[in-house]
């Protein structure tokens, strides 16, 4: 049950988690215990053709209904403490998803093998997941500085498809390459830092792509976040 408190609670905030669900449901059961039964009836192709469609259209169904949802009055003050606190956070989800682009054996290769590195580095040594990190990141950050129902109900979907997504990833990537996939869960670490302060990975050797990358994409994403929302973003809401 959701939160008295939440003036404003109405039909298109339920639309809205009804098509959020959808998305992110149909994504897990696609995924997981649909996939096998779906391959042998259509192959693999028929099968990647049906999940782009139903990704597609719960994606824009979930987009129409956030467009379509009130804007409620927000649960809690946002000011420039917060907005500090979120900038900073948005700097570590870039480096984190600019990190996660290189060397990353989550990522599918051609042939479903997984290169797993020889020990854990950058981004990599923090999570086994920094992409999905990041992308959860994303999720808190908004959630703490547009605090309205609409958006909270759209950012946890986003964390909860991240998170779980990455979990069960986990679980697949064990499946398809027993030979490597669990030497490089023991290196590294589902949270982040706990294979650090187990001693498994080191912190640090971080990449130009993931330092000096990561920065960019942060400076352009949160200038652009001003002709694109009407909301000055990161430093720029102290630079002008």
């Amino acid at each position: 049950m959701l939160p008295l408190a939440w003036h404003g609670w109405g039909h298109g905030d339920m639309m809205l988690l009804i098509a959020a669900t959808a998305f992110v449901g149909t994504h897990f059961l696609m995924s997981h215990p649909l996939r096998a039964p779906l391959v042998s009836r259509l192959g693999e192709k028929g099968f990647l053709g049906l999940y782009s469609l139903v990704a597609a259209a719960t994606l824009i169904w979930m987009i129409l209904a956030y467009r379509a949802a009130p804007v409620t009055p927000m649960l809690w003050p946002v000011g420039d403490g917060l907005w500090a606190l979120v900038t900073v956070i948005m700097l570590i989800a870039s480096i984190l998803l600019l990190g996660s682009l290189v060397g990353n054996p989550a990522l599918p290769a051609p042939d479903g093998s997984a290169m797993v590195p020889a020990e854990a580095r950058g981004v990599f040594a923090i999570t086994r997941h920094p992409m999905m990190w990041a992308i959860a990141l994303w999720g808190v950050a908004h959630i703490l500085v547009y605090p309205v129902i609409a958006n909270i109900i759209l950012s946890v979907a986003i964390i909860i498809l991240s998170l779980v997504g990455a979990a069960l990833q986990d679980s697949k990537k064990a499946a398809l390459t027993p030979d490597s996939w669990p030497l490089w869960e023991s290196r590294t670490s589902y949270w982040p830092f706990a294979a650090i302060l187990a001693g498994r990975a080191r912190f640090g050797r971080f990449g130009l792509h993931a330092l000096a990358g990561g920065t960019v994409l942060w400076l352009v994403a949160t200038w652009a976040h001003r002709p694109l929302t009407g909301w000055p973003a990161g430093i720029w809401r102290w630079l002008g």
